[in-house]
């Protein structure tokens, strides 16, 4: 290998574009494999890239014949032809001009780990088999056996379980989530013609990532693992949004037990590189592993400016050309704190501008924001970009120091959700809500009514349910189940009578409920009341008054308020409102006294 090494890239989208900034610094020429006016090949320009499918197995061969190793910006690729050129090698001119030779070219990480990633089944197999913790999992069988498999894995797991795409998925796309034997076929249908696996669920407390660089010595032997530190993962329709370092109170052993596992989970694997090991924290404090990304990861994108040294790009040029010197290297952050925002594209083709504006004018004595545009056309939900900001202040400081960055991206997710509901015909179920409402009976409907244009009002995106506790037990259970899994961050259920709705929703979801007393044909609302109120300790449901679903909006928006800022600030605007309405009301008062006043009253 020559003194500047040629590194061949299988993909050029935005993780090669960060890829190729860090080679541009370090003087190393990246020869790419992609569409022409790809990001990456956007900022590093050179007489070696290669136009075309980095799926396209001769054109990666071309590619590997003017490259001194090869590695991957995206795991879905042919490893098939990655083996060969490893293995037995590509034509390249000899050295005498007469003919060709065989040239092997290493591959990292090596074609036999992303073969085993590409699986997502296979691969926690494998890992389940080292020893490592990963959720309990079954295949499921294809052709006309499948529904059979699934009614299967319903009677091993219980409901819910989830139901995922062994292969070419990610984002959280290809998951659908069982909640009952009703959902098999319809989720059979919807998964298509591909390898699945059921999942056991796994009701996790919070998201956590490591990155981790693996080394190997030129014979492949395996030299050492470097953990990054642990970061928490913010994932909002099926899309990492936020990224926090460190994670909101984690306990350092937790940190370190995550390390640990990750460690052992890329130690486990082959050839040299950067990965991302994505990881469960469960209630009870247990860690699983659901998936590895061998490459470069969204989650590790701070580590650019927190981990100037050897960000996560840097570390990947370093470990796949052995750079890494034998005593190690510092993988610890320059800062006490960071925030990654992702810059996805929202309704509009230019909606993002404006976040971005903002985070241009956001940095001061004690906070340094940074902006990073990948070149790529907006679609709604894109990533697009992404801006980082760090600190030496807690997380949780910085978090309040930037929030209008996070308030500015989190209006652009509701218009985007909003368009998206907007397109939907209003039959279908699949509605993206904040705020779920629902009731026993149809006739609770002119009652809850109110809660639902105050809802209007505040622009709160919504969707309306008639269950019935005691009609419709199940289908109850169901949509608990269901808003749980969901955008929903709060239920409002009305009930009349006994009024069970809202106590048995709440014992149903962790959200929180809040019950609206109906009043029915006898006791004037009282019984409604006192059934919904009476809660026993451990089963919390907040209690509005009798038919006041208007307070159940608000005190529903004012929970969404702590989420989503823009909520707060129109809360307040709206008491400044009602409080300037009183003052008015008692000058006019004072002005015309209390019979002219009244008069006025009577009048409306």
């Amino acid at each position: 290998m020559s003194a500047k090494p040629v590194i061949g890239l299988l993909g050029g989208g935005q993780l090669g574009r960060m890829l190729c900034e860090a080679a541009n610094i370090l003087d190393f020429s990246v020869a790419i494999l992609d569409e022409e006016k790809c990001p990456a090949k956007q900022v590093h320009q050179n007489d070696l890239h290669i136009t075309g499918s980095f799926k396209d197995p001769e054109k990666i061969k071309q590619l590997a014949a003017r490259c001194d190793v090869l590695t991957v910006e995206i795991e879905h690729v042919e490893t098939t032809i990655l083996e060969e050129i490893a293995t037995k090698g590509v034509e390249v001119p000899s050295p005498d001009g007469n003919g060709t030779v065989l040239k092997k070219v290493p591959v990292h990480p090596s074609w036999k780990t992303i073969r085993l990633i590409q699986d997502k089944y296979q691969q926690k197999e494998y890992f389940a088999k080292q020893g490592i913790p990963v959720a309990e999992q079954v295949a499921i069988a294809e052709g006309s056996e499948r529904l059979s498999s699934l009614r299967a894995a319903g009677d091993k797991f219980g409901y819910p379980f989830m139901l995922k795409g062994a292969k070419g998925s990610y984002d959280g796309r290809g998951n659908y989530k069982i909640d009952g034997p009703s959902d098999l076929e319809t989720a059979s249908s919807q998964m298509g013609d591909q390898p699945l696996y059921a999942e056991k669920w796994v009701p996790f407390e919070m998201e956590l990532a490591v990155m981790v660089m693996r080394t190997e010595d030129s014979e492949g032997n395996f030299k050492a693992v470097h953990p990054y530190p642990v970061i928490e993962t913010i994932h909002e329709d099926s899309i990492c949004t936020k990224v926090l370092y460190p994670p909101r109170k984690v306990s350092d052993e937790i940190k370190k037990q995550a390390q640990k596992i990750a460690s052992d989970v890329i130690a486990s694997l082959w050839g040299r590189g950067v990965f991302a090991v994505e990881m469960f924290l469960t209630k009870d404090g247990r860690i699983l592993v659901n998936e590895v990304a061998p490459r470069p990861h969204n989650s590790g994108h701070y580590t650019i400016e927190a981990v100037p040294q050897m960000s996560q790009f840097k570390a990947q040029i370093y470990s796949i050309l052995d750079l890494v010197p034998r005593k190690g290297i510092s993988l610890s952050p320059r800062v006490s704190s960071a925030i990654m925002l992702n810059i996805l594209g929202g309704a509009k083709e230019d909606s993002h501008d404006r976040f971005v504006k903002l985070a241009e004018g956001s940095s001061d004595a004690f906070t340094d924001v940074y902006v990073h545009l990948y070149g790529k056309a907006s679609k709604p939900g894109r990533k697009i970009g992404h801006i980082t900001a760090t600190g030496f202040s807690s997380v949780d400081q910085l978090a309040s120091t930037v929030s209008p960055l996070i308030k500015c991206m989190d209006e652009i997710r509701l218009e985007r959700i909003g368009s998206s509901a907007k397109a939907t015909p209003a039959a279908t179920p699949k509605v993206l809500p904040l705020v779920a409402m629902t009731m026993g009976s149809d006739s609770d409907l002119a009652v809850m009514s109110a809660g639902l244009k105050i809802l209007d009002e505040f622009s709160v995106p919504y969707v309306v349910r008639i269950t019935s506790a005691h009609r419709t037990p199940h289908l109850m259970m169901k949509f608990a189940a269901e808003m749980s899994a969901s955008t929903c961050k709060v239920i409002i259920a009305g009930a009349g009578g006994a009024a069970h709705l809202p106590g048995m929703l709440a014992s149903e979801t962790h959200l929180p409920v809040i019950g609206v007393p109906i009043k029915a044909s006898v006791l004037d609302g009282v019984d409604s009341l006192y059934s919904i109120v009476q809660m026993p300790r451990g089963i919390p449901c907040a209690t509005m008054g009798i038919g006041n679903s208007t307070n159940a909006a608000l005190l529903a928006i004012r929970i969404l308020g702590n989420t989503y800022p823009e909520y707060a600030e129109r809360m307040k605007e709206y008491q400044a409102k009602m409080a300037a309405e009183v003052y008015a009301k008692d000058e006019k008062l004072g002005e015309v006294g209390f019979q002219q006043y009244l008069a006025g009253m009577q009048k409306k």
